[in-house]
């Protein structure tokens, strides 16, 4: 489809010091397990981004998550992550190739795999039967006042291809009808022939009552009500005062399609102080958004 840019994920090369393409594995494979992801918008328009990334970062890690999705990734942060030696040892990682997918917007979105769980050809050796096959990366543009897209990539289990999709929605409560859309070509992307399903998370920015219904609209589960119905769940404003008056809400989501929830989190954000006027500190959060920790099976 035209709307399609094909990306890469990269490996770091440690005696190079350089990013380098991954190359498809098209080996077969027998994994079984779950897979566990972790989804978190890291805020890229409040004070000191790489700073509170760092700190976010580091708290995913703690948990060794086998998927990150990350959203409202800036020029600055991106550099920041591809610079990390826990992502250049550990992970493979969208959009180390260049800065195409930060042109003309205030940040984009970035997806990293655990090499541990995720083979490609630059990891050939004994046991990459048990892993996770790497197929191909692109993003998909959307119908968006934004410039939003969709972040896909394709993986094998026992000769299944499924899809992993990091979104960002349209903000704000004059863009239902993107969201709407959006959503609707995101479920169809699960459902192309070839596809045996997958998983779209991320931000949602689901702020109105129709926002709830769009993903039960579209054939897909909810991984948080499958597991904990349709109370609590808030990920946005959690725990903050804010001068507008506006509440916390479940803004951040989960939907799968051919996948099974096993278990589920909110992750809270830690707190960093910021400088201010007359050589004072303020504390604010790692970011306005808690994180989505979930679990899954293929």
């Amino acid at each position: 489809m035209s709307n399609r840019v094909w990306r890469t994920l990269s490996a770091f090369n440690p005696s190079t010091r350089l990013w380098t393409p991954a190359s498809p594995r098209n080996a077969q494979n027998r994994c079984t397990q779950k897979l566990s992801l972790t989804s978190w918008n890291i805020d890229g328009f409040s004070p000191r981004a790489v700073s509170r990334s760092k700190l976010i970062l580091g708290h995913i890690l703690a948990d060794a998550p086998d998927i990150i999705f990350l959203q409202e990734v800036t020029r600055d942060v991106r550099a920041s992550l591809l610079g990390d030696e826990r992502v250049r040892r550990a992970f493979l990682t969208t959009d180390a190739e260049d800065q195409t997918s930060f042109a003309q917007v205030p940040f984009a979105t970035m997806t990293l795999l655990s090499r541990d769980r995720f083979a490609c050809n630059q990891d050939l050796q004994q046991g990459d039967e048990e892993k996770f096959m790497f197929r191909r990366v692109f993003r998909m543009s959307l119908p968006s006042k934004y410039r939003r897209d969709a972040l896909c990539v394709d993986v094998t289990a026992q000769d299944t291809m499924f899809r992993l999709i990091n979104v960002h929605f349209d903000s704000l409560g004059d863009t239902l009808q993107y969201r709407a859309q959006q959503m609707h070509i995101l479920a169809d992307l699960l459902r192309e022939p070839g596809c045996g399903g997958g998983i779209i998370a991320g931000d949602f920015n689901a702020i109105s009552p129709e926002d709830a219904a769009l993903i039960d609209k579209n054939g897909l589960v909810d991984a948080w009500v499958a597991l904990h119905g349709a109370t609590n769940g808030a990920t946005w404003s959690v725990g903050v005062e804010r001068r507008d008056g506006l509440r916390s809400r479940r803004l951040d989501k989960v939907a799968m399609l051919g996948l099974k929830a096993e278990e589920m989190e909110i992750l809270r954000p830690g707190r960093i102080k910021v400088p201010t006027p007359g050589d004072k500190f303020l504390e604010i959060p790692w970011s306005d958004h808690c994180g989505l920790r979930c679990t899954f099976t293929v």
